[in-house]
């Protein structure tokens, strides 16, 4: 089994016992529910945004631990303060050492920003569980969902008023979605190696219409990458471990965000 093999069947078992402890009608009751998610579609397409999508990531199973100290609300504050133009949150706990109260606290003090839930999504619960806790987007992996999936996860999401992240890594999961007004990520990482190749970004961009927000995810170390990447029409950057591996996070992305051209 590779990597993200082992991640889906875990998390498969895992939204299977949670479904038996919670029920969708008692999220659906939740303070959160009721609010108006923020749109990342807007947040990318507003003129001056950053387009940085800054991540709040404590581990990695390629990495291993990368920041197991910092504060989920000392850095979202310090990321807004580095104007962001989204937020990403990972709410796995056995592979990256998050879960859903880190949203929660990070939309205590951040109610301008959109929030991503980035998880291993398998299971249309978990959909509802993000509006519930707070979240304002939710990620689709194009390499663990069938097209069918994929489709049916999307409209729920949209339902609900969320927007969705389609991450995708070759030309055969991209072929899975319907390309129209979507917002794509083309993720550097082979999440069945967790090797990094930033030409899938290049590969993949003209394959993508114009209708579609591309975002670029991993491997951005370099604001000169982000400059790069604008030139093949990318208007979000998805960058975690780069922040995270510093002592301070929301200065390390103000600082990178203040060099890009």
């Amino acid at each position: 089994m590779n990597i993200l093999d082992k991640i889906i069947a875990h998390k498969k078992q895992e939204v299977a016992l949670l479904k038996k402890e919670v029920m969708v009608e008692k999220l659906v009751k939740s303070p959160n529910f009721n609010r108006t998610p923020i749109s990342l579609k807007k947040s990318l397409l507003k003129i001056g945004s950053s387009g940085i999508i800054a991540e709040f990531k404590r581990q990695s199973p390629s990495k291993g631990v990368i920041n197991d100290t910092a504060s989920v609300v000392e850095v979202t504050k310090g990321y807004m303060e580095a104007n962001i133009a989204a937020q990403s949150i990972l709410t796995d706990l056995d592979f990256f050492g998050g879960n859903v109260l880190d949203i929660m606290q990070a939309r205590s003090v951040n109610d301008s920003i959109p929030i991503l839930r980035k998880d291993f999504i398998v299971d249309g619960f978990q959909i509802v569980e993000a509006k519930a806790i707070g979240a304002d987007v939710v990620l689709l992996i194009a390499a663990c969902l069938t097209k069918e999936e994929l489709k049916n996860y999307g409209q729920l999401a949209e339902d609900l008023g969320l927007d969705v992240l389609y991450e995708v890594h070759n030309q055969e999961e991209l072929d899975k979605l319907n390309l129209d007004h979507k917002i794509i990520g083309i993720n550097n990482r082979n999440l069945k190696t967790f090797e990094v190749d930033l030409e899938h970004s290049i590969q993949l961009a003209n394959q993508i219409p114009d209708s579609c927000i591309k975002v670029s995810e991993s491997g951005l170390c370099d604001p000169r990458i982000i400059t790069g990447l604008k030139e093949y029409g990318f208007q979000g950057f998805l960058i975690g471990e780069n922040f995270m591996k510093t002592e301070n996070p929301g200065l390390a992305c103000k600082e990178f965000i203040n060099q890009i051209k």
